[in-house]
């Protein structure tokens, strides 16, 4: 996992955004079901960080679409 700066995602082109929440949606929804499926977490530092990196892409896309 590569945690995103705010600078870096404003970079990116439009697609490349996309792509990138797609995978870190698709890689937090497999640290929960690992998680549910034991029953404690194993690393919630980890989870943390990416519900705030989804959180911050979703942000900039939203900006960058207002400015349009």
């Amino acid at each position: 996992m590569v945690i995103l700066r705010s600078k870096e995602i404003r970079a990116m082109a439009t697609e490349d955004v996309q792509a990138k929440l797609d995978e870190l949606k698709a890689e937090y929804a497999k640290n929960i079901s690992k998680s549910a499926a034991a029953g404690i977490y194993e690393n919630p530092g980890k989870i943390k960080e990416l519900k705030r990196t989804i959180a911050r892409v979703l942000t900039i896309m939203n900006e960058k679409n207002q400015e349009k």
